[in-house]
């Protein structure tokens, strides 16, 4: 009798172990997916960055630093919360080894209060303040900042002459556009908040009026400087002067003191005198009026007569030489008297 073909497929035997093989398999295929399902459920989030958890489409919650589990049917967002900076009148070459830029006339070129053109560039630091409104309020958050700093920009400069925006005004300016720029992100609501706006560069577009600042600038950079050679002149002299007027104060003061002092002393002499005059008038007059001539008039030789002597003789010759020198006495020459004295 023939044997049948299949007789070896139709034992039990293999059946079974065919069977038992793709259960094994596919047991080894769902572990792995959920082995998969169950390790991406786990999540990390650095210090640099903040993680948006949603759920259908709902913000759950907000993740810092950290390791964390979601379930799987949970969404993760990592938002990077750095500071990151974007330029306005220029653009920054992508390789940082060439250090280099290229102009954006376009965004450079502004006009000025007293309407003249000036190419001025501008650097903008920012970071994420909201990352929730950073995700969902916005589908280029960065745009629409550059776009609401642009806007705020061109308004402010608008406002300042451009010798202000070129010299003086330069810190007004950029603490004006700083100012606007975060009033405007406050009304978007785009979750970026402005760290620090500076400007890179500013300059007429024509190269004379370009050399005209300059020289203006040059002249303003010689008058601080002259004015800060006075100002050290004057702090010198100042304690120079000082020290003058206060000897010069002292010596008054010295001078009036021995003034004063004098002048005392006379009137106690004068007291004195009158005191003496009191008791004896007419001789105290004669000793005041002999003193007072013997002192305007210290050579004169003095004659005391009683004004009928008709002869007077000199008495040089009756006294010795160094008795008729007596300048100033009035018993140099004597004639008869009448007893006045």
């Amino acid at each position: 009798m023939p044997k049948d073909p299949n007789i070896f497929d139709q034992n039990p035997v293999s059946k079974f172990n065919a069977g038992k093989i793709g259960r094994t398999f596919g047991l080894i295929v769902l572990g792995v997916v959920i082995a998969s399902m169950i390790f991406r459920c786990f999540y990390s989030v650095d210090e640099q960055s903040n993680a948006v958890v949603t759920q259908f489409g709902r913000v759950v919650r907000v993740d810092t630093a950290g390791f964390y589990f979601k379930a799987p049917w949970q969404n993760v967002n990592q938002v990077d919360m750095t500071t990151h900076g974007t330029s306005i009148g220029y653009i920054i070459d992508g390789d940082s080894q060439k250090g280099s830029y290229d102009v954006d006339a376009d965004d450079a070129i502004m006009i000025t209060s007293d309407f003249n053109l000036l190419d001025i560039d501008f650097y903008i630091e920012y970071r994420v303040s909201d990352p929730i409104a950073y995700v969902y309020n916005a589908e280029d958050p960065e745009g629409v900042l550059r776009n609401i700093a642009l806007a705020n920009i061109r308004t402010m400069v608008s406002n300042y002459t451009v010798d202000e925006a070129m010299t003086t005004g330069k810190g007004q300016l950029q603490g004006d556009i700083k100012e606007a720029i975060l009033s405007s992100l406050s009304n978007h609501e785009i979750g970026l908040t402005v760290v620090n706006i500076t400007i890179q560069d500013s300059n007429p577009p024509t190269d004379t009026i370009s050399a005209a600042f300059k020289a203006v600038e040059t002249a303003k950079q010689g008058a601080d400087t002259a004015m800060n050679q006075a100002y050290q002149y004057q702090n010198q002299q100042i304690p120079s002067a000082e020290a003058n007027a206060d000897a010069i104060i002292q010596k008054a003061n010295a001078y009036k003191e021995a003034r004063i002092a004098e002048a005392e002393g006379q009137v106690a002499r004068f007291n004195d005198m009158y005191e003496e005059y009191k008791k004896f008038p007419t001789i105290t007059k004669k000793r005041i009026f002999f003193e007072k001539m013997e002192e305007i008039l210290p050579d004169l030789k003095v004659i005391i007569t009683d004004g009928d002597t008709q002869t007077m003789l000199p008495l040089e010759s009756f006294m010795g030489s160094d008795e008729s020198t007596d300048a100033g006495s009035a018993d140099s020459y004597a004639t008869s008297t009448t007893g006045e004295e």
